[in-house]
């Protein structure tokens, strides 16, 4: 284990929640207790109030500017203050840290992700593009250190998935390793079960129908991807004997099918290799697609670097 993984895994290391007085934040709020109090964490509630971003929208009217940011302050305080009532509804003996910034919530958040335990953060409903989404949610989950996790509610009743497995998207690559690790240790907390979903190609090759021309793979190529995903699993399923494990290859479409085990499972986990900039809100099109419209809880895995 490196260093920076070491890091998130020190009985120090608080489980972080943004909050900001939404429905979706408060979701995410009563989810993010439980998590920590299950996973004997502490709790870090922070509310970023933008303070300096308000003052610039004045520019030179500064005495314009001072009841709106006094106004944002009390908003603020409210916020957190109510958080730290509701947590305490939920888990009355859990340690809860309050961090109120005058910074954007978003640097905030990801400041904090660097010793966080992990980061949670609300979403509710389905959005068709980026911009919809919210810029705090974008900016974390693409450019935080370490686990992010989305709680996403299922549209049809507006709850957040308590049973269910947990559901994996493995790639083959360093950053699919880490979710496995992290899945792996998820469903052996909760435990339950583990799917693990790998598909042959990213491609959407529905797209195409009708192509004769395009090179798709024979009929074995399932059973030599089959092969490659039990070896990827192998290790781990000897650290994790107690965790069940089921393998399902598919031939593309990685978020599609993800999406669609998002409707029976109690959480997603996939890795990111996002990285600065706005094409770093990359999370990789699987990830980005999932924290929009997945039916449950995602968990975003950043691997460390070396």
């Amino acid at each position: 284990m490196s260093h920076e993984n070491e890091v998130h895994q020190l009985a120090s290391a608080a489980v972080v929640v943004g909050v900001d007085g939404s429905r979706g934040s408060e979701t995410a709020l009563r989810w993010a207790a439980r998590f920590a109090s299950r996973r004997g964490r502490a709790l870090q509630i922070v509310h970023g109030m933008n303070l300096v971003g308000t003052a610039a929208r004045f520019g030179a009217y500064a005495v314009t500017a001072a009841p709106v940011i006094d106004a944002a302050r009390a908003h603020g305080r409210a916020v957190v203050e109510d958080a730290e009532r509701i947590v305490r509804e939920i888990a009355p003996d859990l340690p809860v840290m309050i961090v109120l910034a005058a910074d954007a919530a978003s640097g905030v958040l990801i400041d904090h992700s660097a010793d966080a335990y992990a980061v949670v953060l609300g979403a509710t409903g389905s959005v068709g593009t980026l911009t919809h989404l919210g810029s705090t949610l974008l900016a974390v989950t693409g450019h935080a250190q370490g686990t992010v996790i989305v709680v996403r509610t299922d549209p049809a009743d507006d709850t957040v998935h308590t049973t269910g497995p947990v559901v994996v998207g493995v790639d083959g690559s360093p950053t699919s390793e880490a979710a496995i690790a992290a899945a792996f240790a998820e469903a052996a907390a909760r435990g339950t079960n583990l799917v693990a979903v790998h598909t042959w190609s990213d491609w959407d090759f529905g797209q195409f129908a009708g192509r004769d021309d395009l090179f798709l793979p024979n009929a074995d190529y399932e059973q030599a991807e089959e092969a490659i995903l039990a070896e990827r699993l192998a290790g781990w399923q000897e650290k994790y004997p107690e965790v069940s494990v089921t393998r399902k290859v598919y031939l593309f479409r990685p978020a599609a099918q993800l999406q669609e085990w998002s409707d029976a499972a109690q959480l997603i986990v996939v890795g990111s290799r996002g990285r600065g900039g706005f094409a770093g809100l990359l999370l990789g099109s699987t990830a980005n697609s999932l924290v929009q419209h997945a039916h449950c809880p995602v968990m975003v895995v950043h691997p460390t670097e070396s």
